[in-house]
């Protein structure tokens, strides 16, 4: 195993000055709703609005003083590209984003905002990667990869290790799941607290590369996925691949209705703006594919980013 509990404990101490240590909530109606006691785990309450900035963090303050002088880069479109750029921020470090040139508005601003230097590129894989590497070389900056680093999978496990210290009996955690740096951390942190506890992912049917991976025993890249989920549109890593072989019991995929109501239904009844990637993580329990009833479940709410403009039960 590449990440240990211990390597998830000392990012928990690395990253407490700067992250927030974010609630647990319940609600009633959804627990009545799912038939189960649901604790979830409110990282839309977390800095940049989502987990992705205690990866962030950790990675950027695991860096030397020689290291952090040269900043930090990525590519990212998404919630990664902010945490970084506030990590960075606050290490009073350069980082050095890129983004594709479609990438939305709000997400443009708040990474700027955020004091990241953007560097705009075609909207494909390799035009990305090529940015990139060309600013590392002319830079010496060290690359943090959005969830294939064992930096960022040890910062993000530390949610869990919060979860757990707040409800230690737990039966199952349930995170969704995209490239698996949030459900890699998760497991580890929580099979290493409590050996028996259930560990499940949720993930979008248009989007099931890590489920058919699963199945398959080898990583099987998503390709050309549609969901409104975008927060979980890529593929494992070969860092996250064997680790959620080792420690996760099941992938459940989630119908695009079935996201979108459990959004809905989370939005007015727990008054929680979770984003849908969040939402297929309960969806799992919505759509029932499997027996959890009366159980103690946690969730991780992986974040809040939405475009209020383009809500999905809006057509």
């Amino acid at each position: 195993m590449t990440v240990t509990l211990t390597d998830i404990q000392q990012a928990a101490g690395r990253i407490q000055p700067y992250a927030h240590r974010t609630p647990v909530f319940t609600n009633e109606s959804l627990n009545k709703k799912v038939g189960a006691q649901v604790f979830l785990k409110c990282e839309n309450l977390q800095k940049v609005g989502a987990f992705k900035f205690r990866g962030a963090t950790n990675a950027v303050f695991s860096l030397t003083e020689e290291e952090a002088a040269c900043g930090v880069c990525t590519h990212s479109s998404g919630n990664h590209a902010a945490a970084l750029a506030l990590a960075a921020r606050n290490r009073g470090i350069p980082a050095y984003i890129v983004m594709p040139s479609n990438a939305p508005q709000v997400k443009k601003d708040a990474v700027a905002g955020y004091g990241g230097q953007i560097t705009f590129c075609e909207p494909t894989l390799e035009a990305r990667e090529n940015t990139m590497d060309s600013i590392r070389l002319d830079t010496g900056a060290s690359v943090v990869h959005p969830y294939n680093d064992e930096r960022v999978i040890a910062g993000q496990g530390t949610a869990a290790l919060e979860l757990l210290a707040d409800v230690p009996d737990l039966d199952v955690v349930i995170t969704p799941v995209g490239g698996g740096g949030l459900l890699s951390g998760t497991s580890i942190a929580a099979k290493g607290i409590r050996q028996n506890i259930r560990v499940i992912a949720g993930e979008p049917e248009m989007a099931d590369d890590a489920f058919r991976s699963m199945q398959a025993g080898a990583i099987i890249p998503s390709v050309n996925p549609k969901t409104a989920a975008d927060g979980l549109l890529t593929s494992l890593g070969n860092l996250t691949f064997p680790i959620i072989q080792k420690n996760v019991e099941q992938i459940v995929t989630v119908s695009e209705a079935g996201i979108i109501a459990s959004m809905k239904f989370v939005w007015e009844r727990a008054k929680l703006i979770i984003e849908p990637s969040s939402a297929v993580a309960i969806g799992v329990l919505w759509e029932n594919k499997i027996d959890l009833t009366s159980l103690k479940i946690g969730v991780i709410i992986s974040g809040g980013n939405v475009d209020l403009a383009k809500l999905p039960w809006q057509g």
